[in-house]
């Protein structure tokens, strides 16, 4: 039997694809297989300076924010209050709090600190599939903003790529607490608008691609089990493709691109599928307008093929006022790849939020 009619083959290399990930990019990672596993011990055997960082093992005090539909969502607390901030970090697609290390490592003291899994990702539970959808996850984040900080503190919202997205369906249904109580908002490889994006290949052939993505998550969510476990077996090709859409042209640690792989991997290919239409239909442009009177700081890396800068380049035009910092040779988790760059602006914003506040936390 043929690859072609062998669905077991088919769905085990379509899912080392995926771990890739961002799950949806599959068909641009398929010229790296034959060289994969000689291409990664090559990675591997370099010396890592990144080798001994405590990946996914920084912990807060733990809090479950019960969702308006009754979903357990997992947060975290860090930090004191009595500042009068408190900064929220909302993760991406197939993430989970955990790609905030540097940030949670570095921007330390200074206020309370929340981060939290987004519904079905990391330690939060799942809730009905119709549920997966940005509007919820803008109320999900009300809800946390509710549960975790205290009130009459300002707050400061800081999300990566569709916790952007989150951020502005927060905006979209409560643009009264951007006047009253959100201070200021960093928006990082995110978009208001996800349309055109070619994952970094030429023009005509990333649109193709971005056009077969639809039917192919549908394939993909047709058999969940047997695609999780070929993610597990395509071990080097989900490194590959983390490391090739997940990070931009400069050298990447392989202990960040493994953190990057594992959250993935973690991640259900049926969560990955849920979520896939509503990210593919997000348009809150519109939603920018509740943020024209925030300090916001809008980040992205030069060589992101998932969210690329034409998306940032459309939020910072939408609203003049905001920082925009471009970090050249960074890719999609820009937070991951230059932890410096990404601290010094987010410094900058909480200093332009609320300078007595924060001044003595960074």
């Amino acid at each position: 039997m043929s690859a072609s009619t062998n669905p077991n083959r088919a769905a085990r290399v379509a899912a080392g694809v995926v771990a890739g990930g961002l799950s949806l990019i599959a068909a641009g990672v398929t010229g790296a297989v034959v060289a994969e596993k000689r291409v990664v011990s090559r990675i591997l055997d370099r010396a890592d300076p990144e080798a001994g960082e405590r990946f996914g093992r920084l912990r807060g005090e733990p809090r479950t924010v019960v969702a308006d539909d009754g979903v357990p969502l997992h947060a975290e607390v860090d930090g004191h209050g009595g500042t009068g901030t408190t900064f929220v970090y909302c993760h991406g697609y197939a993430l989970s709090q955990d790609c905030w290390h540097y940030q949670r490592r570095d921007l330390t003291g200074g206020g309370r600190r929340v981060f939290w899994d987004q519904r079905a990702h990391g330690r939060s539970r799942r809730g009905r599939p119709e549920h997966s959808t940005i509007d919820q996850l803008g109320r999900d984040l009300y809800r946390v903003i509710e549960a975790t900080v205290p009130d009459g503190d300002d707050i400061v919202l800081v999300g990566h790529s569709m916790g952007g997205m989150t951020i502005l369906a927060l905006a979209e249904r409560h643009p009264e607490l951007f006047t009253d109580r959100v201070a200021g908002v960093a928006l990082i490889a995110s978009t208001g608008r996800l349309s055109q994006v070619t994952l970094g290949l030429p023009s005509v052939l990333g649109r193709a691609i971005g056009a077969s993505t639809a039917p192919f998550m549908r394939t993909l969510a047709w058999r969940p089990g047997l695609v999780d476990h070929g993610r597990r077996v395509a071990r080097e090709l989900s490194f590959l493709s983390s490391r090739l859409f997940g990070f931009g042209t400069g050298e990447v640690s392989a202990a960040v691109v493994d953190h990057l792989d594992t959250m993935l991997r973690q991640t259900p290919v049926d969560v990955i599928t849920e979520f896939w239409p509503t990210i593919a239909e997000h348009d809150r442009l519109e939603a920018l307008n509740a943020l024209a009177n925030v300090p916001t700081l809008v980040v992205c890396g030069d060589r992101d093929r998932i969210t690329p800068i034409d998306h940032s380049e459309a939020i910072s035009e939408a609203l003049p006022e905001a920082d925009f910092v471009r970090v050249p040779g960074a890719g999609h988790l820009v937070m991951m790849e230059c932890p410096d760059a990404v601290n010094d602006a987010l410094r900058t914003l909480f200093g332009r939020a609320s300078a007595p506040a924060v001044e003595d936390a960074v």
